[in-house]
Formats: structure tokens, sequence, C-alpha cells
């Protein structure tokens, strides 16, 4: 779906108002997608200089969430959205809240690198590619968003299964870390609690999928199947 359908579901009388806030929604996404990257970057680096600029930048993220949270409450309030136009902004509202949780993971990454950084520890597993296909799962999603794709949406929406897939591989190495020396259970868990965000990043970026296929086509498929969100669009 293009702009000019993505306009066809919006009233002409606030066209304007939504559009601006979808631009910021795009906005708070770029920076959410830069502070993950930093964070993948930082763990596989061990890079204390970049896990002390995520955590400064977090703020930028919550200050955007406000800003457009208070933004739709004025246009709820104000234009009293009906249909698509109110399915618009419940998706909006629902995705800056999944967008400011997947900042909240990168700002934690950065300070549990930092707490850590006089310990030295090497990580035990890569997780950089865990990490990257997140990030790269968040950037297609911002762009289905953009163009409220449906189509889009859906393919992403797959390519958690390869998210779930790896995390389990970090998983067993993870315990056979543990098995084999009980002194490094300490520092096996606090790459496996990296690990475990960064999977549930997956999750939520499959969230704003489903926002985007709750407001084109007004079906909500939330905690629904790959196989039966398309037996459902198929109806």
């Amino acid at each position: 779906m293009d702009k000019n359908n993505l306009k066809k579901h919006i009233s002409g009388q606030f066209n304007v108002e939504l559009e601006g806030v979808l631009n910021q929604v795009l906005v708070m996404g770029g920076l959410v997608e830069q502070q993950l990257a930093d964070a993948i970057t930082a763990i596989h680096e061990q890079n204390m200089d970049l896990a002390r600029q995520i955590v400064v930048n977090d703020h930028k993220v919550n200050a955007l969430e406000v800003q457009i949270d208070e933004e739709c409450t004025r246009i709820i309030a104000k234009r009293q959205p009906a249909a698509s136009d109110l399915r618009l902004v419940l998706a909006i509202i629902k995705t800056i809240t999944d967008l400011e949780r997947i900042g909240d993971v990168a700002k934690r990454i950065g300070m549990m690198l930092l707490d850590n950084a006089n310990k030295k520890q090497p990580p035990l597993v890569s997780m950089e590619n865990m990490g990257r296909r997140t990030v790269k799962m968040l950037h297609e999603a911002l762009d289905a968003f953009a163009r409220m794709d449906v189509e889009a949406a859906i393919e992403v929406h797959k390519e958690d299964d390869k998210v779930d897939r790896e995390y389990e591989s970090i998983i067993r190495e993870l315990m056979t870390f543990m098995m084999e020396d009980p002194r490094s259970i300490p520092h096996v868990l606090n790459v496996l609690w990296c690990a475990r965000s960064l999977e549930r990043v997956g999750d939520r970026v499959q969230h704003i999928c489903e926002y985007i296929i709750y407001f084109v086509k007004g079906k909500d498929v939330r905690h629904t199947s790959d196989e039966d969100i398309h037996n459902m669009l198929d109806r």
C-alpha cells in the first residue's frame, strides 16, 4: 500500500494532523533502530563509549513516545475519529509503546556492558547474527508501516521464526558453558539476559506488523500463526 492508498483510509478533515503524527512515529522508529544497531555493535566489540552513548540517548526515545502519545490523545478528544481513522490512531499508540520498549532493551544492554566493564569478560557466544536480524526486521517493519503495506508486514512477521531458532541455538551453547564450568554461571546469566531481550525484540517487531494488518484490514491477528493470518486475510 503506497501513500495514496494510505490517504484513502484517512478522513480529509484531519489528514494533515495524522500524517504529522505518522512522520513522528517514523522519526522515533529510526532512532530506536539506531539504538538497537549500536547495542549489537557495543556487545560485539565491547565498546564502552558506544554503550554510554546508547544510555544517554534513551531519553530522546522516551520524549518522542510522550509527545506522540499526547498528540494522539488530543486527536481522539478533538476529532473523535471512527472506523479506519480510529484504527490508525490506535495502531500508532500501540506501535510507539513497542518501539519504546525496544529502546529500553538497547539501553539495558548498554548499562549491563558498563556495569561489567571492569571484569573484562569476552562474550561467551556471538549474538551478532541474531541481533542484526532483529535490526533488519525492525527496519523492514518500519518501512511497511510507512507505506501501510500488509504483504510486507506479513513477510516481516514470518522472520521471527529465524530469530527464535538462533535464540534456541544460543541457549544450548550457554547451557554447555554452565555445565562445563559452574564458575561461568554469573557471566552466562548476563549473556542469557541479552539473548532473551533480543529474542523479545523480534516479538515486538511482530506486534508492529500486526498493527499494520489491523489498520488496513480491520482484523486483529494478535496471537495468530502466520498460516492462520493468511487464512484470515484470504476470506
